[in-house]
């Protein structure tokens, strides 16, 4: 019967890969139901969180693929973003090895709100592109590898950060930001993945199947983006980081 039980939690696995890979293309957040779900099949923190990036990376991949194939991003215009996130990551994956995340893991919540109330009380955002608030080279080395260290280190609402980066940093409207997020993002998780692959700690059999689930989950999710932009994103937006807020807030602090 082992088999058979293990076949059954690879399903749910799945299952639960392709929901978390629709909201994360959209909104960010999808680790609030996969890392919670490799905890709870019995996984060790360290392996959890290190097979839930190898999921992540499918997901990741899977929107900023569809992105660039729509020419939504143009990956020459944002290689020195793409490899400050990426120095970022390994340099907060690193530190990760020496040193707790308690601090952020307490802040974080009060980081969420502040994202979903932005976008709440400020409906017209996004709407369009605005004049850019730093070049494209401060916006990489101060934002970009930013976010990319904080996503190494300790990583939840990352998706969440990049965007509103994009939108008051970069200027862009809200479906660009999204889109462009997730090449950071994807860059961000490969980073840490690698790191996580150097240190054995990632359950590949595991890994490999929620990928797929999230490749196809966030596939949906990149079309409804380009479909439906600001309309879908922005609410989606408020409601994943009030969620993700109430549930850090209730973890750390009750």
């Amino acid at each position: 019967m082992d088999w058979m039980n293990t076949y059954y939690l690879l399903i749910m696995l799945f299952g639960i890969a392709i929901l978390a890979g629709f909201i994360d293309s959209i909104a960010g957040g999808g680790g609030l139901l996969t890392l919670p779900m490799l905890l709870a099949v019995g996984l060790p923190p360290a392996q959890a969180l290190a097979t839930n990036k190898l999921q992540s990376c499918g997901g990741s991949f899977s929107a900023s693929l569809y992105f660039v194939q729509k020419r939504v991003v143009k990956l020459s215009e944002h290689k020195f973003s793409i490899l400050m996130t990426f120095i970022g990551a390994s340099l907060g994956s690193l530190l990760i090895l020496f040193l707790q995340a308690d601090f952020l893991r307490l802040l974080l919540p009060i980081l969420t709100i502040c994202v979903g109330l932005y976008f709440l009380l400020t409906p017209t955002v996004g709407e369009q592109d605005r004049e850019r608030r730093l070049s494209a080279k401060k916006f990489a080395i101060f934002a970009a590898m930013g976010i990319g260290f904080y996503d190494g280190f300790f990583g939840p609402g990352a998706g969440s950060f990049y965007a509103l980066i994009y939108v008051t940093l970069a200027g862009f409207n809200l479906a660009k930001a999204t889109a462009h997020a997730k090449v950071l993002n994807f860059t961000s998780n490969l980073a840490s993945l690698i790191f996580f692959i150097i240190g054995g700690k990632v359950i590949w059999s595991i890994g490999f199947v929620m990928l797929i689930g999230q490749f196809i989950g966030a596939r949906i999710g990149a079309r409804l983006v380009i479909s439906k932009g600001k309309k879908l994103i922005r609410p989606m937006l408020i409601i994943v980081s009030m969620i993700m807020s109430t549930k850090l807030i209730i973890e750390n602090y009750f």
